[in-house]
């Protein structure tokens, strides 16, 4: 199977993105380039260190490199105060210095973390992505966001810090759980929606065998994304233009995480697909986009077994204005006005900070007595 490689082009700090099987294993060898002395510090969670852990550090180690790791517990609840401080302390125990490698091992959730622990520590220490879910893979490990969430809101916390290298080993995907798969699709699918119709409709064609293991289809999936992803990074690294269309889905979906106690009621990609679909139906009621776009979207996302309503979440929800009130915290909006990714036809996502919200209350009231 080919390794993929892409460039993310930032002057001074371009960085590459290696896709493909078997990285893993050949982590030491592709890292050592970017270390001044042989040892490495890695954050994880308990559940990827369980399945992974020996298999990195034998690469490593294949390479010289000498490692260290910090397990972390698994979960969106780490992504706050409590982790960051123990991963922070952790490192400062392990004695990185400013000219050593941090590597973040992990989902979304250690990426991130362990991303801001590298940029506030000694005021910026260097770090690698390996992520290992397909939510990481496509999206969270490019681009540079780091941080923690805050009680008040997700991703309130937290610092611009572009990795020195990303490695997305396409089999370890083989060890996430159908549920997890399917909700890093939610962040794949979203790249169709806001500027590929041919990648949403390959998407289409070719999401179930993803699901199925195809390995090929998988690749290809993740190199489209992340392509996407380097593009819009390139022009707009610090999201004053036009990488706000990466959040396609999330002030909807980062509302419901909030209202779920960003527990295991609904994952991150989980709530960005409902977030596409209730997009898309924002986008129809305001006259953008055809009736058919919602319902294409809502059918995709049926027929990959995904979330793609609030009825499918278990358990009681805030009323219109409790969410609307919880998006009023996204770190997006700006006058207090709340931007909306909003959508003129699959593919065709743009950026609105001037909306209707009787329309959203609309949509939201709708969706909510559907349940």
């Amino acid at each position: 199977m080919t390794i993929e490689t892409l460039n993310v082009n930032l002057p001074g700090r371009t960085y590459d993105i290696v896709i493909g099987p078997g990285l893993l294993s050949e982590a030491g060898a592709r890292i050592k380039p970017f270390v001044k002395r042989p040892k490495v510090a890695i954050i994880t969670d308990e559940t990827v260190a369980g399945l992974h852990i020996g298999t990195l550090q034998a690469g490593l180690s294949a390479a010289g490199i000498e490692s260290d790791y910090l397990a972390l517990p698994a979960g969106e609840k780490t992504k706050s105060w409590n982790g960051l401080e123990t991963a922070v302390e952790w490192l400062i125990e392990q004695r990185v210095e400013r000219d050593d490698l941090v590597v973040a091992f992990g989902g979304g959730v250690i990426g991130d973390l362990a991303g801001f622990a590298a940029a506030i520590l000694r005021r910026g220490v260097e770090f690698v992505q390996i992520p290992t879910s397909l939510l990481a893979q496509v999206d969270s490990s490019v681009g540079g966001k780091t941080g923690i969430n805050s009680p008040l809101g997700k991703n309130l916390i937290g610092a611009f810090h572009q990795p020195k290298l990303v490695l997305a080993d396409t089999d370890v995907l083989n060890t996430l759980s159908r549920r997890e798969f399917t909700s890093g699709y939610g962040e794949v699918v979203k790249y169709g929606l806001l500027g590929d119709a041919k990648f949403f409709e390959w998407l289409e064609n070719n999401g179930p065998s993803m699901v199925g293991g195809n390995e090929a289809n998988r690749i290809a999936a993740v190199r489209r994304s992340c392509e996407m992803k380097a593009e819009i990074v390139a022009r707009d690294e610090k999201e004053r233009g036009d990488r706000a269309l990466l959040n396609l889905g999330h002030t909807f979906g980062h509302a419901l995480e909030s209202a779920t106690g960003y527990s295991d009621r609904l994952l991150h990609g989980e709530g960005v697909a409902i977030g596409c679909a209730l997009a898309f139906e924002l986008s129809q009621r305001l006259g953008l986009c055809s009736q058919e776009a919602p319902s294409r979207v809502r059918a995709h996302l049926a027929a990959m077994g995904m979330k793609k309503d609030l009825s499918d979440i278990a358990g009681e929800l805030p009323d219109a204005d409790g969410l609307i009130a919880l998006m009023g915290q996204d770190k997006k909006v700006v006058g207090g006005k709340i931007a909306f990714i909003l959508a003129r036809g699959i593919g065709e996502a743009f950026v609105e900070r001037d909306v209707d919200m009787d329309v959203v209350r609309g949509v939201l009231d709708d969706a909510l007595q559907g349940r």
